[in-house]
């Protein structure tokens, strides 16, 4: 039959064909309340890739002491960033803002791209929002997991998720997942302008600059994941663009959680450290995250500052993610635009 041949009589109708795009983050707790909390907790720190230990100490570790105690813990974290008006927490809302604005940027109407967002863990699910996509005609689908530097633990998780998804279609869309962009120009240029425009806005001058990235634990260096790797030269790579020495721009991992080792320096030692050596000025930044979120605003901006004033530090500075800015939304346009070559 042609492509111009009418449909049979009763045939479902059939939508233009487009490509989808999905933009997808960590993810979010619905609320800061116990269980909206105890939901998003035990989703994220029930998933293998997340937790690589014994899974029958693990589901009583994770059932009977952390889903106890953790979320009412969390919640209160929660609670000094949530946005009261909306009811949400900053990084759906600059998620979304980010899903809204690309469109535009990659003449989407024009060229037949559907642009989505979703979390990985919470709500809205990648499975819903793909099949959203689908349901609007999209036979190739683009997902684009949110984290720069690639890791097991997040971009791969991703990944799984949303072949799952595929594995009970039996019409299935093509499906391409985005690969990490820690090294490209674009992305190095946009963090150095960030770093630029931050520091110009202080009425101080850092002795020391922190990169604070998420951290890992140690184990999954020895199991070939490049993530450590990919910080290592995202910290490399700015430092040059920007003209500054290894002990002026430091490159330090954040957020461990447990009694295993994680990879090191440690973010709060450090600033601890540096504070108690005489360091009176210091800034920090999040290259990690396309989105400030909880690790960055409650815990970076919040708890580091603490701990740098506590110990006789003066002045600290926290410069923000990309976010949904001009540069931020011009590296995300640059990865989707690599990413759909031959589609759209």
């Amino acid at each position: 039959m042609s492509a111009m041949s009418p449909l049979p009589p009763n045939h479902p109708a059939v939508l233009p064909r487009r490509v989808g795009v999905l933009l997808v983050n960590l993810g979010t707790p619905d609320g800061t309340d116990y269980w909206s909390m105890r939901r998003y907790l035990k989703e994220f720190l029930e998933d293998r890739r997340v937790i690589e230990v014994n899974r029958a100490l693990w589901w009583f570790i994770l059932n009977v002491i952390i889903l106890t105690k953790r979320p009412g813990a969390k919640g209160k974290d929660y609670e000094k960033i949530w946005d009261k008006a909306r009811n949400e927490s900053p990084l759906r809302t600059i998620t979304r803002a980010q899903a809204e604005a690309l469109p535009a940027l990659i003449d989407a109407g024009a060229r037949g791209i559907v642009v989505d967002w979703a979390m990985r863990y919470g709500t809205p699910s990648i499975a819903s929002r793909m099949k959203a996509l689908q349901d609007q005609g999209c036979d190739r689908i683009l997902v684009v997991p949110l984290y720069p530097q690639a890791a097991a633990a997040t971009s791969a998780t991703v990944a799984d998720e949303a072949f799952r998804h595929l594995m009970k279609q039996r019409w299935q869309p093509a499906l391409r997942i985005a690969a990490p962009w820690h090294d490209d120009g674009f992305y190095i240029e946009a963090l150095a302008r960030s770093v630029e425009s931050g520091l110009a806005k202080l009425d101080f001058e850092p002795e020391v600059i922190l990169a604070s990235f998420h951290g890992v634990p140690e184990y999954t260096l020895r199991e070939g994941d490049p993530y450590h790797c990919f910080c290592l030269k995202t910290a490399r790579l700015l430092r040059e663009r920007l003209g500054m020495s290894k002990e002026k721009l430091l490159c330090t991992f954040q957020s461990r959680f447990g009694r295993d080792p994680w990879v090191q320096p440690y973010t709060d030692k450090t600033i601890e450290a540096l504070a108690q050596k005489g360091v009176k000025r210091m800034a920090i930044l999040a290259p990690g995250f396309v989105a400030d979120c909880l690790e960055t605003l409650e815990e970076l901006d919040g708890e580091n500052r603490e701990i740098f004033e506590h110990n006789g530090g003066e002045k600290f500075a926290y410069i923000p993610c990309l976010n949904a800015s001009e540069d931020g939304m011009e590296v995300i346009r640059q990865v989707v635009e690599r990413e759909i070559s031959g589609w759209a």
